[in-house]
């Protein structure tokens, strides 16, 4: 075949263009949401040049050979729990039902795939020392097993004191499993990885590219940060294992960050997260421990694992839902504030109940296309009456809701599309007001820290930042 024949040219063009057809019916037929579809399909059509390999890369918005492994994670895992004491689930989630404030939130209960259990107990942990320390204590007293997800392992002092650590459990015949994001790890070598393979440490990643079908796919990111020892304890919240995540990064630094240690049945739900996507990477279950017996008191606790391979966008509707039941005070500390309009909608409409909207956002950029397109975010929901604030010491990375005196939600979701669409998130909403005080207490010395934004900052903006920001919300949908 002459390349350089026209006639080559025109087939090309009309094959891309046939392709493009194709590739936006799959979007009008997929796509949830109607402008996304009309996007997508348009642009496929009209320039398909420029949009197909964009959308195989973006376009899909659901998970769909996560949701088959999931299902053949579920069925596996209630074999292995029939052997199990699984009465907690159970007596519990009915004493959750007596909860005044947990029923304010009355989506939850289905919202969720898991149980609000009581009986738990809950430690906030600020920053990363505390946070470390808290992890690496656990591990070193575990006996059985050590459940490890991360979205980013750095190869740093801080990644390979926890390599060592995991070595040494190994070497003791405790059964460790690590899962980290591909993506998200993407700059850890595989020295990393095989030497705790070698010292007999269980290690995978978490890749959305497995399959034919799935070749293409790199925008789904596993976000999950979870630890859980020996059935007893567990941990999860905003922290990745690197350096700067203990202020260690001078552009960065203070890193300002928030994990939960949380033990009790609710550990039962993390088990359970982590052992779906374990189940993805590996195609079987680790194992899964639960205690014959549990304290008779605690708090309130309930996780909410969320993804795209769930039927319904549950991270958004979490977010939603946590807004309009808020009836004195909603504070949320976000790195990244890019909401959808039923999230926008939901904030305003908290304003017009008179409820104590504030929103604290980091004054420094970690990504800088995000954080423009988060600032025309902020000027907007300024204007909306919504109180926004900048941190001031460093970058802030904490994922916090608190909701009027007694419930919190701390996790690994931001305030923005990716987490409530693309990735895989967790969060422990807790139901209990000294918590909740501790919570706040914490908050209000970060808002002691911060500046308020003001209407004034938007007009004091320069038109060329303004486009900036505008250019950068066009592309919000995949950040």
């Amino acid at each position: 075949m002459d390349y350089h024949s026209p006639y080559f040219f025109g087939y090309l063009i009309g094959a891309l263009h046939l392709l493009g057809a194709i590739a936006a019916m799959h979007a009008v037929l997929t796509v949830r949401t109607a402008q996304g579809a009309i996007a997508w399909a348009l642009s496929l059509l009209f320039i398909p040049y420029f949009t197909l390999i964009p959308y195989l890369v973006f376009g899909s918005r659901t998970f769909d050979a996560y949701i088959q492994a999931r299902r053949q994670a579920n069925r596996e895992m209630h074999v292995a729990m029939a052997d199990l004491n699984w009465r907690p689930w159970v007596d519990e989630a009915l004493a959750a039902r007596n909860s005044e404030s947990y029923g304010a939130l009355r989506a939850m209960p289905r919202l969720g795939r898991m149980p609000c259990l009581a009986n738990n107990q809950v430690r906030l942990l600020i920053d990363g020392k505390a946070t470390f320390d808290a992890i690496f204590a656990a591990i070193e007293q575990a006996r059985d097993t050590v459940l490890v997800q991360f979205f980013i392992i750095h190869d740093d002092k801080l990644g390979r004191t926890l390599q060592a650590l995991l070595l040494k459990k190994a070497a003791e015949g405790v059964n460790i499993y690590v899962l980290y994001d591909r993506v998200g790890s993407h700059a850890l070598p595989a020295s990393y990885s095989q030497k705790l393979r070698d010292g007999g440490v269980n290690i995978r990643a978490f890749a959305t590219r497995r399959g034919w079908f799935n070749r293409f796919q790199v925008n789904f990111r596993n976000h999950r940060k979870i630890v859980v020892v020996d059935g007893v304890q567990g941990f999860l919240g905003g922290h990745n294992v690197g350096d700067e995540y203990l202020g260690e990064k001078p552009r960065l630094s203070p890193w300002r960050d928030t994990h939960v240690q949380v033990s009790g049945p609710v550990l039962a739900c993390l088990q359970e997260s982590f052992a779906e996507d374990w189940f993805w990477a590996a195609r079987k279950l680790p194992p899964l421990i639960l205690p014959d017996t549990y304290p008779e008191d605690g708090v309130l606790c309930q996780v909410l694992a969320s993804g795209p391979a769930d039927p319904q966008e549950t991270c958004s509707l979490f977010f939603v839902e946590a807004i309009h039941s808020a009836r004195e005070r909603l504070w949320i500390t976000s790195p990244y504030f890019i909401p959808d309009e039923a999230v926008a909608a939901a904030l305003r409409l908290a304003v017009f109940r008179g409820v104590d909207v504030r929103i604290l956002l980091p004054s420094r950029a970690d990504h800088r296309i995000v954080y423009a397109a988060s600032s025309l975010y902020a000027f907007e929901a300024v204007r909306a009456g919504v109180r926004m604030f900048r941190y001031g010491p460093g970058f802030l990375h904490q994922k916090v809701v608190l909701i009027d005196n007694e419930i919190s939600a701390i996790g690994s979701a931001n305030l923005d599309n990716r987490s409530f669409r693309l990735n895989f998130e967790v969060m422990l909403l807790t139901v209990d007001r000294a918590f909740a005080d501790q919570v706040e207490a914490m908050l209000i010395h970060d808002f002691d820290q911060a500046r308020e934004i003001s209407a004034e900052d938007s007009q004091d903006t320069h038109r060329l930042q303004l486009l900036g920001m505008r250019i950068a919300r066009l592309i919000s949908p995949i950040l």
